[in-house]
């Protein structure tokens, strides 16, 4: 199989596709890799390390798009990529396509096969690839709400974690699956009052043995929602409906009533947000205030730490995207839970939940090889 990996090229976006030593696997298996100039510097891997491993350097996106077979990124495909895309090309990357049809439109007439590392699963129904995002984005999340309290980023002047005598800030955190988990552990060890609303009972109680009565953790429902959104000086946005939009947690009406110079932080924003007045922002820019509130809603909070990101993606993509250079799309017959990442193939949408968001009609993957 001949392997792509061109630069990112969405704003503020350091994070690379395939690190040098996962280059070297796909090299060893018999593969060729190619890798366009300047790919890893932001997460600081040069050139040099990549010819070492085996890859050939292209000079651009173009040359990579052109030479290979399987791409492989980290963020969505951006307008100039959907149109180097062909019915030949495998596209492995995050795609977040069900609030974004523009998008998926590019994607449809590229006619290409395009697997979403955010909809393939495991045997017990995670989201293995999701996962080591979700784990950097959720500490990243205390971390940058943490600045963002401070006075001078446009917060209230609260120092989250507090002294003796002046209490931490109160962290709620909306959902208690990976990203909320990481988001709660971070922001309790540094000393924060911490609530985890969340509406599954089991997971509720992994959470009470995990923090062992350090983080308080609620039911989700509106009366609660409504009671904690008001109570925060910090909101972190942590749901997930894999494949479509995320359900709105925090409206427009809560934000005049909450604390002035509080702060959202929506790690949910690339599946659309979960509060009614985000809107995706950049690392360069990452803030703006609403009615008092500041909001957080930067789209790549990964990339904020690339060669820490990059690490984790590729070591947990690394297995399935050597499946597919070794058989390519016959890989999908002999994985179940690489099929069901697969979100457009044909020019037509294969996952169900994205089918839904955008309207469109679902075409079972299944089906092709039966």
């Amino acid at each position: 199989m001949r392997v792509g990996v061109p630069r990112e090229i969405k704003p503020d976006e350091y994070r690379v596709g395939l690190t040098p030593t996962a280059v070297r696997e796909y090299v060893g298996r018999g593969h060729e890799v190619f890798v366009e100039t300047g790919a890893g510097v932001g997460a600081g891997y040069g050139d040099d390390l990549y010819a070492r491993a085996g890859a050939s350097l292209l000079p651009d996106a173009a040359a990579v798009f052109d030479a290979a077979r399987l791409i492989v990124k980290v963020k969505e495909p951006q307008a100039p990529e959907w149109a180097r895309l062909t019915k030949d090309h495998i596209l492995f990357t995050y795609l977040h396509l069900a609030p974004d049809p523009t998008q998926a439109e590019g994607l449809l007439a590229s006619g290409c096969a395009a697997i979403a590392y955010e909809t393939v699963t495991d045997a017990d129904g995670g989201l293995p690839l999701l996962a080591p995002m979700s784990e950097v984005a959720g500490r990243l999340a205390v971390l940058s709400a943490g600045a963002t309290l401070l006075k001078h980023n446009g917060g209230m002047g609260l120092l989250i974690c507090g002294v003796p005598g002046s209490p931490p800030a109160r962290v709620l955190v909306l959902g208690g699956g990976v990203v909320g988990m990481n988001a709660a552990r971070m922001a309790a060890g540094l000393g924060a009052e911490v609530v985890v609303v969340e509406r599954s009972i089991p997971r509720m109680r992994e959470l009470d043995d995990m923090f062992r009565g350090r983080v308080v953790t609620r039911y989700s429902t509106r009366d609660a929602v409504d009671e904690e959104v008001l109570k925060a000086d910090v909101v972190i946005g942590a749901v997930l409906t894999a494949g479509a939009s995320a359900p709105t947690m925090v409206t427009a009406a809560h934000l005049p009533r909450m604390k002035p110079g509080s702060v959202l932080v929506d790690v949910s924003i690339d599946q659309g947000g979960c509060f009614e007045t985000s809107r995706p922002t950049t690392h360069k820019d990452p803030t703006y205030v609403v009615d008092g509130v500041v909001h957080y809603c930067v789209a790549n909070m990964p990339g904020a730490a690339p060669r820490t990101s990059s690490e984790a993606l590729v070591h947990a993509t690394l297995p399935f995207g050597l499946q597919l250079a070794d058989r390519g799309l016959e890989a999908l017959e002999a994985n179940v839970h690489l099929a069901k990442g697969l979100n457009v193939l044909a020019g037509e949408i294969t996952h169900p939940a994205v089918a839904e968001a955008l309207g469109k009609p679902f075409r079972d993957p299944f089906g092709a090889w039966s």
